[in-house]
């Protein structure tokens, strides 16, 4: 089954921009739905963005909406999410996750059954 690998995390002030890339191991990823979820500590993990299967149309948890942008790039085998107007309350590790299934919107964490290793994002007030 598909891999993934996250990249592009770090420290940025409140306000500032960071873009996250999910890399796949192959170019059947274009059969998955692909999503962002993030995880704080102490918390659990919390559904940020996903890009449909199928026509690549996003969707966004309410707290982010307006501020991050999720894309992906079929002939590199990426996902992306750009984010803007970070916040202190956007800090956490951020996975990028697949799954099959054909429904939509998929926000719950158990149906997704490939997840990155994760990349720290961590927004300075």
């Amino acid at each position: 089954q598909v891999q993934l690998v996250e990249s592009g995390g770090g420290l940025v002030q409140a306000g500032g921009s960071l873009r996250l890339s999910c890399a796949a191991s192959e170019r059947t990823f274009r059969n998955y739905t692909m999503a962002w979820f993030r995880q704080a500590p102490g918390k659990d993990r919390e559904f940020v963005a996903h890009i449909f299967l199928s026509d690549s149309s996003p969707y966004y948890a309410d707290s982010v909406k307006g501020r991050f942008t999720i894309s992906r790039d079929y002939a590199g085998n990426t996902m992306y999410l750009q984010m803007n107007s970070l916040k202190a309350e956007d800090t956490a590790v951020y996975y990028c996750a697949a799954t099959r299934t054909t429904r939509w919107p998929v926000i719950y964490w158990a149906d997704y059954n490939v997840w990155g290793q994760g990349t720290q994002v961590t927004v300075s007030s």
